[in-house]
């Protein structure tokens, strides 16, 4: 059975005070609720481990927002697997649209992180996804199917059934533009039958798709319907409580 979660990308927000407010009120919500999905968290590397020591039993998922392709060495500002396996994190965020588009990040690079994200027991979280332009001229499978051969087909059976794909349809993310759920529908549906095809259907099977396109209390009940989407990478409504825990309730 597929893993059904729900993930809130923090990105570059909160303050320390802040933080650890969310952080306090989300274990409290997550302790008088009974959830049918998991519940990950992505804040800021400097508050990953207040995180840990505020969901010390492991009731919330902690991951990092980016690591290194490098084991270690002088590479500043960067963090490595092993750091974050030092600290007991759940698993990092890799290839996000964003470190894509300001930071030159390429599947090459995103494969690299993978690996040494499995090596140091950590969950990858591949997300992947094609912009308006590429969506526009018809090349959005074409894309979409590249990334994930690229970033992922070095990987045996066994590992690729350990990572998590975000697909981000990068083209409805602050364009004015929307994806409707069959339109991630179908998109999930192709990326899991690229998967198939390399590692058959049921490996396949077992590998959870989170859609990453702006999930609102409002349409996150539609959304996690479809049967090929797993949950959600949330963003903004990640930083409201009332409004992530009604995304996490769109599962029960």
């Amino acid at each position: 059975m597929r893993r059904k979660i729900v993930a809130g990308n923090w990105k570059m927000n909160k303050n320390v005070i802040d933080a650890q407010q969310l952080m306090i009120q989300l274990l409290s919500y997550k302790n008088s609720h009974t959830t049918n999905c998991e519940v990950w968290i992505a804040p800021p590397s400097l508050y990953l481990m207040m995180a840990k020591d505020i969901f010390e039993k492991d009731e919330i998922g902690v991951f990092s927002q980016d690591m290194s392709e490098h084991e270690s060495g002088a590479y500043t500002g960067e963090i490595s697997a092993d750091m974050l396996e030092s600290i007991d994190v759940t698993g990092s965020l890799i290839g996000h649209s964003e470190r894509r588009q300001y930071h030159g990040e390429t599947d090459s690079h995103c494969n690299r992180k993978i690996k040494l994200a499995l090596d140091k027991g950590l969950i990858p979280v591949y997300c992947n996804g094609e912009t308006l332009e590429q969506r526009k001229a018809g090349q959005h499978f074409e894309v979409v199917k590249n990334q994930t051969e690229v970033a992922l087909f070095t990987l045996s059976a066994e590992e690729i059934k350990k990572v998590v794909i975000a697909y981000e349809p990068v083209w409805a993310i602050g364009t004015g533009e929307t994806a409707s759920p069959e339109q991630a529908q179908e998109i999930h549906a192709h990326i899991r039958s690229i998967i198939a095809a390399k590692y058959g259907q049921e490996v396949a099977d077992e590998v959870s798709i989170l859609y990453g396109g702006s999930v609102k209390p409002d349409n996150a009940k539609e959304i996690f319907s479809q049967p090929d989407i797993d949950g959600g990478l949330i963003g903004g409504a990640a930083l409201k409580l009332d409004d992530f825990s009604k995304i996490i309730e769109a599962f029960n």
